[in-house]
């Protein structure tokens, strides 16, 4: 039966209580802002702290999601100075390893990460829902790198598996690529290569090893596939999802809208019955969600009350599978 977990931060606050109360076992954390005593946010203390932390909260760690912490860009971009970065991101997996958190989430958009055009629109009854528009005015202007062609990210990323990998599997770790969010091949001048179901089977090429595997986020793969439950399947029999995003939009990937997972483009039913189908050991979580009324937006599409929406939603989809 397919487990689902939900994204924390690094100190448990009362939503993992409410978590715990519905039922939910497993968390997927961000990393650490800090260490004990100054050491840096992935030691090994540091992530056994937060683990204990949950722990005493009968929850389990079954997931780091980083947003470039530690920093990869240079590795990304094959820059002077990748080395290093390199060196620390195999400390963060062999610790990882020695604190039993199986996999580590992280992503090659190099220069530009996710990328939202608007954080408030209105959605179903006034929600307020995310969305992202190519022409706008914010995706027209380039970076201070100028062009980054793909096949130089496809260089530093063949660079960066040869590296890690070796390390995540003697430490029992694995490595789970995110989608470009949005999968567009081409954002300010800055190709994205993790934009395509093609690219991502080129990913599992460069490096036969269950540890270099995939996070499927379904609101990335169904701007990029018109069957999303086949595309599940297809990486999913290859044993190559380590870790998946349950999440919907409306639109295409040029113009869309985040959504509640009932009111998407997608066949959520369909989905749920791959999941289930497939080899899958790790963990299945609800993103990007709608701000109801009475809450704040300060942290758009991690607003709490549409998020035990979706828990419940993925429940009772999980029944209607397995029944």
């Amino acid at each position: 039966m397919i487990r689902f977990a939900e994204y924390l931060s690094s100190e448990p606050d009362e939503f993992s209580i409410h978590l715990r109360q519905i039922g939910v076992r497993d968390v997927v954390i961000e990393m650490p802002t800090q260490g004990p005593n100054g050491e840096a946010p992935w030691s090994e203390r540091s992530l056994q702290r937060v683990v204990d932390a949950y722990a005493e909260r009968d929850l389990r760690v079954e997931a780091i999601e980083e947003d470039d912490s530690p920093p990869l860009n240079r590795t990304r971009l094959g820059a002077d100075g990748r080395d290093e970065e390199i060196e620390v991101y195999c400390s963060l997996i062999e610790n990882m390893g020695k604190v039993g958190i199986p996999v580590l989430c992280y992503n090659w958009m190099a220069v530009i990460g996710v990328q939202r055009t608007s954080l408030a629109i209105k959605g179903r009854g006034g929600a307020l829902v995310t969305g992202f528009e190519r022409d706008h005015d914010s995706m027209l202007e380039g970076t201070d790198a100028g062009h980054v062609p793909g096949e130089q990210l496809w260089d530093s990323l063949g660079y960066f598996l040869d590296r890690v990998v070796p390390v995540a599997e003697r430490s029992g770790v694995r490595l789970a690529m995110h989608p470009d969010d949005p999968p567009l091949p081409s954002i300010r001048g800055v190709d994205r290569i993790m934009s395509s179901v093609d690219g991502f089977q080129r990913l599992i090429d460069l490096n036969d090893s269950p540890s270099n595997s995939i996070a499927l986020c379904q609101g990335n793969f169904t701007l990029m596939t018109d069957d999303l439950p086949k595309t599940i399947r297809h990486f999913g029999h290859q044993d190559r999802v380590a870790f998946g995003h349950f999440r919907d939009v409306s639109g295409d990937v040029e113009n869309f809208v985040e959504t509640f997972h009932d009111d998407g483009k997608t066949d959520m039913l369909a989905c749920m019955q791959a999941w289930e189908e497939i080899p899958f050991r790790g963990v299945l979580r609800p993103d990007h969600v709608p701000t109801l009324a009475g809450e704040s937006n300060d942290q758009p599409m991690y607003a709490r009350l549409a998020r035990l929406f979706a828990l419940g939603y993925m429940v009772g989809l999980r029944e209607s599978t397995t029944s």
